[in-house]
């Protein structure tokens, strides 16, 4: 068997056809459902009390602030009413000291003198009439505070629209005495202590960040169902109806919301689905990957979609085939076998032999090298992975495992979409109805808006395609079904994102 057919037998691992596509569509649904009616299972299904996403004429100046690993971003967000806006911002660098402070007073604290100097340089005239109401005496109101909305990418327990329980710290930080306390609560005693004219309106994920702002970016007059994130990980939140959301009547410590929109944004959190792999694909490279990872049996299905997972998904698949004493990938019995004339080494220290060590944007350069002789992979093979000569059919070999390995991600990716979009009954034709094939036009209420973000869905070459071609195969969606889905990029959740659920928080009361 030559080296092609190799390749193509180990990409044929990876194949995930429109039988195994519906099949996780039916699984993801019940998930999803099952999550709604009782917490603590695979698919999270977390309330996030935001009960209404913009439709793009909203106007005001809001802030946003996130805290997401070791910087810290202050953002001031003016929504024009038109769906644009302008976002100034200013970000500094968490001190390692304050990561791992004593108290978290040290930490929020920093965090509130931020703000205090972001209002300072961009919002000094605000800042300044506020002092001064205070030094008069003057009554403040409401409409006198900037509404914030606080990105804060640290695992909580959310029970209100603005507040949250720290379950615990990641990214570096360990600060004890603030696990199990409010965070919200924390940012707003240190902006309080220096008379800030600010109030923490809105605990945001950054997943439901990109469904609203979206939903205020994207054109015509139909509101986003659906916020994803298809890049170093996966998730997606979208608007559910209420009624289905169960669990919520159960939830003693729950704070009250708007049930007057019948609706609520759920972050699925469905990098966990189907941990138990009754309908997950799964290969010998996906069961090592998975058990030397530092969550073994977690997260499942963010291990064969994200960006963070496809690398090294990658470099397994290609040692497999290296260590096969009967494959010939990278190995030349003469230098007239290879087509450089040369004999193909792979240097004793090359990331291929070390976990991690594929990058997925070494996926996308073979993903979409058109070059004679795949030049443009081999010299990525060259700089990136230390194999040196690899010859023009090593290359082909590795484009083969790159497209499946893409593919699938793809396609796994169009099962939550498609999931989604059926569990909520968003294709139900209406406006249409009646007419033939030839006679309708897709109008602008019977389109299902979709926010996504993300290195993959932005960057990796056809993966919109592939999702669309697995999109066409769900039953239920269909060829008419996929055209009716609009799929647009939406930038900065954690900044117009969460700003955006401050608009909508603070419009509660």
């Amino acid at each position: 068997m030559g080296l092609v057919a190799d390749a193509r037998r180990v990409a044929a691992e990876f194949a995930y056809t429109a039988d195994n596509v519906n099949k996780g569509v039916k699984e993801f649904i019940r998930q999803m459902d099952e999550g709604l009616q009782v917490t603590g299972k695979s698919m999270s299904q977390i309330p996030t009390y935001v009960t209404s996403v913009p439709n793009g004429t909203e106007k005001g100046v809001y802030l946003a602030v996130d805290l997401g690993g070791t910087n810290f971003r202050v953002c001031s967000i003016k929504l024009n009413g038109d769906t644009t806006f302008s976002l100034t911002q200013s970000k500094v660098a968490i001190p390692r000291d304050l990561m791992v402070a004593e108290t978290s007073k040290e930490l929020f604290s920093f965090l509130a003198k931020q703000v205090e100097s972001f209002l300072k340089t961009h919002h000094n005239d605000h800042f300044e009439e506020h002092h001064q109401r205070r030094q008069h005496g003057e009554e403040i109101n409401n409409e006198h505070f900037f509404q914030l909305g606080f990105t804060f990418s640290f695992p909580v327990n959310q029970i209100g629209i603005n507040k949250g329980h720290l379950i615990r710290w990641t990214k570096g930080f360990d600060i004890a005495d603030a696990i199990g306390k409010d965070v919200c609560s924390l940012l707003q005693s240190e902006i309080d202590a220096l008379h800030l004219p600010v109030k923490v309106a809105a605990l945001v994920n950054d997943t439901v960040g990109t469904l609203m702002a979206r939903s205020y970016t994207s054109p015509g007059k139909t509101g986003t169902l659906l916020g994803a994130i298809f890049g170093t990980g996966t998730n997606g939140a979208y608007v559910e109806k209420l009624d289905k959301v169960t669990k919520l009547k159960k939830m003693e410590d729950g704070e009250d919301y708007d049930a007057s929109t019948g609706n609520m944004v759920i972050n699925t959190e469905w990098g966990s689905f189907d941990n138990e792999m009754s309908v997950l694909p799964d290969t010998p490279y996906d069961r090592a990957l998975d058990k030397e990872s530092n969550n073994p049996g977690i997260q499942m299905f963010e291990k064969r979609v994200s960006g963070m997972f496809l690398g090294e998904v990658l470099r397994r698949a290609m040692l497999s085939m290296i260590e096969n004493g009967k494959t010939e990938l990278f190995k030349d019995e003469s230098s007239g076998t290879n087509d450089v004339h040369s004999i193909c080494m792979i240097a004793d220290d090359s990331p291929l032999y070390k976990q991690w060590g594929v990058d997925t944007s070494f996926l996308s350069i073979a993903h979409e090298d058109q070059s004679a002789g795949h030049h443009i992979t081999r010299q990525a093979l060259n700089r990136d992975l230390g194999v040196d000569a690899a010859s023009s059919e090593d290359a082909q070999a590795i484009k083969i495992l790159v497209e499946a390995i893409g593919k699938r991600s793809a396609r796994l990716s169009a099962v939550a979409i498609g999931a989604v979009i059926i569990s909520t009954g968003n294709l139900t034709l209406t406006a249409g109805d009646g007419l033939d094939d030839n006679e309708k036009q897709i109008l602008e209420e019977e389109v299902v808006d979709i926010g996504v973000d993300g290195s993959l869905v932005e960057y990796y070459p056809g993966f919109e395609d592939y999702i669309r071609e697995a999109l066409r195969e769900i039953e239920g969606i269909g060829e008419k079904g996929e055209k009716r889905i609009r799929i647009g990029i939406a930038k900065d959740g954690s900044g117009v994102g969460a700003a955006l659920i401050a608009l909508v928080a603070g419009g509660r009361e």
